[in-house]
């Protein structure tokens, strides 16, 4: 065996979050066509390969256990879509640190899903822009593609529209999930129920680069799934309210369909400082001073 066989690679899949998501309308099949600014965190989970040997997982780390069975898991499913496509594939031994809360609305089975084709990449030589990825990509999960290159980007479609990486200022950020569960479904549900029509058909918008222009955007826009989590999880509006009265907050919002939340922030250390105060105040949160960018 080669040494380049034997080697262990590492990468990090690092939280997605949506600053922004609007929900167009709902397509024929039952899936819904978004509108999302998508940036990422600098909090991520990390995921190693041992190549050369048979596909499998294992599974460590403080969120490990509600991360659900192995079988399952998107790492091993994106392993096998890759399969799938090229003959031969070079496979091996994954092994998942889980630092990012399962289910959350920052796509992290998606980024570990993501993380798991880019290893697999390096390994057999293959670029990232291969058609092939991406296609094992987009099956295994709509949020999938665009955590393949995590870049800041606009998600349009079911995810499978994407713009150009975007350079947007980088945030000091806060990301707080409560630790209650927001079936994504039950999100859609109750926003099909408020009888909402659909929306006009999502027009280009070019994205500021100047800080306040930025941030004056972002405030223009909105999380349309963010009341229906309200109502199904009040805990999701209980965040948002210590989030946006803590001092530097700039703006407080949820993320994807939930229940993790994110303020932005004037600087690092009023970020790091409502970490810390948030944590104390509630220890069974999962609470984390970042960057979002």
């Amino acid at each position: 065996m080669s040494s380049h066989s034997r080697a262990a690679l590492v990468d990090t899949a690092p939280a997605k979050v949506n600053l922004t998501l609007r929900v167009i309308g709902r397509r024929p099949d039952g899936y819904h066509t978004l509108e999302s600014l998508v940036v990422f965190a600098g909090v991520a989970d990390k995921l190693t390969l041992k190549v050369g040997v048979p596909l499998a997982l294992a599974m460590r780390g403080p969120n490990a256990a509600a991360a659900g069975p192995i079988e399952n898991n998107l790492v091993i499913r994106a392993a096998r879509a890759l399969a799938a496509e090229i003959d031969g594939l070079k496979l091996g031994r994954f092994t998942l640190t889980k630092h990012l809360p399962a289910a959350a609305g920052i796509g992290g089975g998606s980024a570990d899903a993501a993380a798991a084709l880019r290893l697999l990449a390096r390994a057999n030589r293959l670029k990232l822009a291969d058609p092939r990825i991406l296609r094992a990509a987009a099956k295994v999960g709509a949020d999938v593609p665009v955590c393949v290159d995590p870049r800041p980007r606009v998600m349009r479609g079911i995810g499978d529209i994407l713009s150009k990486p975007l350079a947007v200022p980088r945030f000091a950020a806060v990301m707080v999930n409560p630790g209650v569960a927001v079936p994504t479904k039950d999100v859609f549900a109750v926003l099909h129920r408020s009888t909402r029509q659909d929306q006009p058909a999502a027009q280009a918008h070019r994205v500021p680069q100047e800080r306040s222009a930025y941030l004056a955007f972002l405030e223009r826009r909105a999380n349309d799934l963010e009341p229906a989590a309200v109502e199904l999880a009040p805990a999701v509006a209980q965040v948002l309210a210590a989030l946006r009265k803590s001092p530097g907050c700039v703006l407080a919002r949820m993320s994807g369909s939930g229940a993790t939340c994110f303020g932005l922030y004037s600087s690092p250390r009023a970020a790091a400082a409502t970490a810390r105060e948030i944590a104390a105040a509630q220890p069974r949160w999962w609470v984390c001073a970042t960057h979002l960018g």
